[in-house]
């Protein structure tokens, strides 16, 4: 029953009108609760790491008339542990939405397919990077609509087919929202509008710093096969990550694309492997990068990202204009979960409770120029974004196979 507000709206009617006058449904208290007559959509998980347990967490928290009732994942131990994290979660918003079904868990390198061949209504895609173009065009095509990870690709020739897989999907009408989160996150989001209508006045220069500690560097377990321990200690080889600059520094510089509306036009950059002994736990990327994206109208990002341990650290985007400065979230507070935010967005989108989401170009972009920050930086040359996005560069392994060798490296030598 579509229930009328007291001042005669429908609920639908009432929803749409909050978005339009607020840029974003997600920022009202109770949004993401769907309509009364509408039926339940089933989710299911792709990737059951500790990024996909809360995803699925943060979407049930957020949304109303959902059931969670699928996992795949490359390995069994992966998807019994997270299958029992979420049957053993006693949230009040989660615990009554957790109905896994035993036919409806699956392993193996092509459990993605046997997932996506169920009824499923909406994936949740949390695999390591080297997965995702062919995973994307995968859920495109059987035409689920999906929330997906960043970053999209760890080359260019993934970035190609993303943007590919995005553009079907908007043919198809699929909701796609994806994972730099911070585009949900309400003091962002007021902050960057303000930007644009020139808030600090004409933004001159900006700066993007993703400065941390050494994530997990797992060991190798005696049974590991190349293929699995690659997998395993994905975060340290170039093809299974796309080195720190893609994984994690896209999140801040997604942001500043975001604030200018724009991608850069070319990079210098340089950086390296500081400290990182020559092991395979370590892998073959580089523990720094430092670049310098310029953008069309002349305007210059420093980019830095580095993992250091005992050194200081900093996470922070910032612009500078004619009349001031911001760090890109000052200008509006923080009103609700951005990890919730993006999976009530997702599910209003489908319901037509908002306008239409399709991320997978503007996150491709944003992918794009971190991966052309590294390849500038691998190879000690100026690089543009037409060069970088033509490139013919593909690192992922055209067959996946437990049998066979996947040696590391070489580390890349600029230069060489």
């Amino acid at each position: 029953m579509n229930k009328k507000s007291s001042d005669g709206m429908s609920r639908r009617d009432f929803a749409k009108a909050t978005a339009a006058a607020a840029g974003f449904a997600i920022l009202a208290a109770k949004s993401g609760i769907a309509q009364d007559t509408a039926d339940t959509l089933k989710i299911g998980l792709i990737g059951c790491g500790g990024r996909g347990g809360g995803a699925v967490i943060n979407c049930l928290t957020g949304n109303d008339n959902v059931k969670f009732v699928a996992m795949a994942d490359v390995f069994e131990d992966r998807m019994v542990a997270r299958r029992n994290d979420l049957r053993n979660n006693t949230h009040p918003k989660v615990q009554p939405k957790i109905d896994i079904q035993d036919d409806l868990c699956f392993t193996g390198l092509d459990a993605y397919k046997q997932l996506l061949a169920t009824d499923v209504d909406i994936v949740l895609h949390a695999t390591p990077p080297y997965a995702r173009p062919m995973h994307f065009e995968a859920i495109v095509e059987a035409g689920k609509h999906a929330f997906i990870e960043k970053p999209l690709a760890v080359d260019p020739v993934g970035i190609r087919r993303c943007m590919a897989a995005a553009k079907v999907a908007e043919e198809k009408k699929l909701v796609i929202v994806t994972g730099p989160q911070r585009r949900y996150q309400t003091s962002y989001m007021e902050t960057v509008k303000q930007l644009q209508d020139g808030a600090v006045g004409e933004i001159l220069t900006a700066r993007a710093y993703w400065n941390g500690s050494l994530p997990f560097c797992n060991e190798r377990e005696p049974q590991h096969s190349d293929l699995e321990y690659r997998f395993r200690n994905w975060y340290n080889y170039i093809w299974t990550c796309g080195d720190n600059i893609v994984e994690q520094h896209v999140h801040n510089i997604d942001v500043i694309n975001w604030v200018l509306g724009a991608h850069p036009v070319k990079v210098v950059a340089s950086g390296g492997r500081a400290w990182k002994p020559v092991e395979e736990k370590y892998g073959d990327i580089w523990d720094n990068f430092t670049c310098d994206f310029e953008y069309a109208n002349g305007l210059h990002l420093l980019s830095m990202s580095r993992h250091w341990n005992n050194s200081h650290n900093a996470v922070f985007e910032e612009v500078t204009g004619t009349q001031g400065k911001s760090n890109c979230h000052d200008k509006g507070r923080d009103t609700s979960d951005p990890y919730v935010n993006e999976h009530i967005a997702l599910l209003q989108s489908i319901r037509g409770e908002r306008e239409y989401i399709n991320q997978g170009v503007q996150t491709a972009e944003s992918t794009l120029t971190a991966i052309m920050g590294r390849m500038a930086a691998y190879t000690g040359k100026e690089l543009t974004w037409d060069e970088a996005l033509n490139s013919d560069l593909s690192l992922v392994p055209a067959v996946l196979d437990f049998e066979q060798a996947y040696p590391v490296g070489p580390i890349p030598v600029p230069g060489a």
